[in-house]
């Protein structure tokens, strides 16, 4: 039996990946704790019985809702992925002391996970939930990437072994990749085990009767963290979907109420505006497209049943993400901030009804299952454990 710790920053899409590994591990016989800034969200998506350390977190800084390209990039270093891995160092430290694991298994994103592992001299995987670092976001930057080394050499010399050099986004260990190359393309040093999907807790009360099995259905999602500047393109996303009210029906998930009341009333039968849905049960049941923010989540799931995408990347990792799509075949871009409901429904168009997008989808999602997903990372992480024993 080993044990094996996971470090999380409280992001949703960061813990989903990987619950159904540690899910994997505990069913090995092993004995698995996390580490999160956020003790409840873990809870909730690895379910009440999670052994969870809680530990401070850096306060996010408002990000101007118009912040793009190297200036957004530059604000989630500067004003959060440094200062959470110094806020979260000494509760990582803390519970590796009490846990004592024979692995850390270290989000991309949560660099105090890696740094603590370094200092301890415990051997670490880095936990890759979105496959945009593979791509070099930084190249072409190359001030931003001077800036990016220079405050990863100060974190380490405050965190870390200071005689070690290795980037803490890339273990020398082991590097778990949530995808596959068929989407992301080829990555050296990479274990592709494809999406981590498993079953999740769903909240009670979607009015499943409300679908129409006589028309295609789209879903529609922007995540969980862009609920400050959704409000325009889902209310294009509506129009573009009420114009096609004969063939389709939606859902758009809108959990900040940017759209108000939906037209048409509770008992509108072509748009179904509602804060949350049961995505993977949703995919599973029968999704025709999903038109999103290009979340490395919420597209690996899409694709992992075969669906294809209409992608809006916003910020961050979404336009590399985007790009893997549009390269791949199975999706076509808009513009986030510019598309009208007639480019829109061009788009949608074209996914519903392009075969040659429904065939690249279904090309990824069999990689996906055939890379293995929660069991082929536990299989890694496992070996990764007797090599260091």
């Amino acid at each position: 039996m080993s044990g094996f710790l996971f470090v999380v920053p409280p992001l949703v899409g960061h813990v989903n990946p990987t619950v159904g590994v540690a899910a994997e591990l505990v069913a090995r016989g092993h004995r698995v704790a996390w580490v999160c800034p956020d003790p409840e969200l873990v809870g909730r998506l690895a379910g009440p019985d999670a052994r969870v350390f809680a530990c401070a977190g850096a306060v996010k800084g408002e990000r101007p809702a118009e912040l793009r390209g190297p200036e957004a990039l530059k604000f989630l270093w500067e004003w959060y992925l440094l200062p959470l891995a110094e806020a979260m160092a000494p509760g990582v430290r803390a519970a590796a002391e009490e846990f004592r694991p024979d692995v850390v298994v270290a989000d991309q994103q949560a660099f105090a996970g890696a740094f603590t592992a370094e200092r301890l001299g415990l051997p670490w995987a880095t936990s890759a939930t979105t496959s945009a670092e593979f791509t070099d976001p930084l190249a072409g930057l190359p001030k931003v990437r001077e800036w990016v080394d220079g405050r990863l050499a100060a974190l380490r010399a405050l965190l870390g072994d200071p005689a070690r050099t290795t980037d803490p986004r890339f273990s020398p260990h082991l590097v778990l990749g949530f995808s596959a190359a068929e989407l992301a393309g080829p990555a050296e040093g990479v274990r592709w085990v494809g999406p981590s999907i498993t079953a999740r807790p769903e909240a009670s009360g979607f009015p499943w009767e409300w679908l129409d099995a006589g028309r295609a259905t789209v879903l529609v999602s922007l995540g969980t963290a862009n609920t400050d500047v959704g409000e325009r393109f889902l209310d294009v996303c509506r129009s573009a979907l009420r114009e096609r009210a004969d063939q389709v029906q939606a859902l758009i998930v809108d959990p900040g109420g940017t759209l108000g009341a939906a037209e048409g009333g509770e008992d509108d039968k072509d748009v179904l505006v509602v804060p949350s849905v049961p995505q993977l049960a949703l995919l599973e049941r029968g999704v025709d497209a999903v038109v999103c923010h290009a979340g490395h989540n919420t597209v690996c799931e899409a694709l992992w049943h075969g669906v294809p995408l209409v992608v809006a990347p916003i910020r961050d990792d979404q336009p590399v993400v985007a790009g893997q799509v549009v390269d791949a075949g199975a999706g076509v871009r808009v513009r986030f901030g510019r598309v009208t409901a007639e480019r829109l429904g061009a788009a949608l168009d074209a996914v519903l009804h392009g075969p040659e997008y429904w065939a690249a989808a279904d090309r990824i999602g069999s990689a996906f299952r055939a890379a293995g997903g929660a069991p082929a990372a536990a299989d890694h992480l496992d070996e990764l454990a007797r090599e260091s024993g």
